[in-house]
């Protein structure tokens, strides 16, 4: 008998769209694609250290059984495997076979603004360069063990992040002195009202001192601007950022699962 990983509809005409889009903006941002049951493949070979621009990206049904086997075709020629699965219930039916066959399994949340947008805070646009040291730093850090190879991928693939969406803005809050303290994309999609902001992150110096709220609330007033009524994040289940997320305005409508071994 097969086991297959049913998906009903979604009753959250906002989660399908927001899955819609992240389907979307990840073909858009591949050097290549593959399509795949259930889904389809990603892949950078400028950036083949990130695992997020080298993955398989499950977006519609899927048969449980056969997916350790077409991640294995699809990424066998990399160190990793990455599966992300954008339904819960898709994912949640492929977890316990994907567990068995060594994978880590985390579970995200989808997050949509509901609160009323802020006034733009004191962050701008910023090049990449502008956040290149800090961001390194950051890497560093979190993967003391990797080369430099390793940490130069993780942060130049941002710039493939640009076809990902009609309008990608990098934006930044900068400290008295001009370094950028905390950084953040924005992926607007005017046309459908949809905005992602993304990978919200402050150096560790300068932490808990307003840096994140600033392009926080820049990000969620540009988005305003542009029509996109469909403001959304996404966050780790178990990490405390989710809860500074939901003070700001922000609620759980959905979640998503990656599935990830070395």
């Amino acid at each position: 008998m097969v086991h297959s990983c049913l998906r009903s509809p979604m009753p959250n005409s906002e989660l399908q769209r927001i899955n819609f889009f992240l389907s979307a903006f990840a073909r858009r941002q591949a050097a290549r694609i593959a399509d795949l049951p259930g889904g389809f493949a990603v892949y950078d070979d400028a950036f083949a250290h990130s695992r997020a621009n080298n993955q398989v990206i499950i977006d519609t049904a899927v048969d449980s059984e056969a997916l350790p086997a077409i991640a294995e075709e699809a990424l066998g020629h990399l160190p990793h495997r990455l599966i992300s699965v954008l339904d819960d219930e898709v994912g949640m039916a492929c977890a316990e076979l994907l567990i068995r066959a060594g994978y880590t399994h985390s579970a995200y949340l989808v997050m949509l603004h509901a609160g009323p947008v802020p006034a733009a805070g004191p962050a701008e646009e910023v090049d990449l360069d502008a956040i290149r040291i800090p961001l390194a730093r950051r890497w560093r850090g979190l993967l003391p063990d990797v080369d430099d190879e390793v940490i130069r991928h993780l942060v130049d693939r941002r710039e493939a992040r640009r076809g990902g969406a009609d309008v990608v803005h990098f934006l930044g809050a900068r400290t008295e002195e001009g370094e950028v303290a905390s950084w953040a994309d924005l992926y607007l999609d005017p046309a459908t009202g949809i905005a992602q902001i993304e990978d919200l992150i402050t150096s560790e110096a300068h932490l808990r001192r307003g840096y994140a709220d600033a392009v926080l609330t820049t990000a969620l007033s540009l988005a305003a601007d542009k029509d996109c009524g469909t403001r959304f994040l996404t966050a780790d289940a178990t990490d405390w950022p989710r809860h500074w997320y939901e003070r700001r305005g922000f609620s759980v409508i959905g979640h998503s699962h990656c599935f990830e071994r070395s």
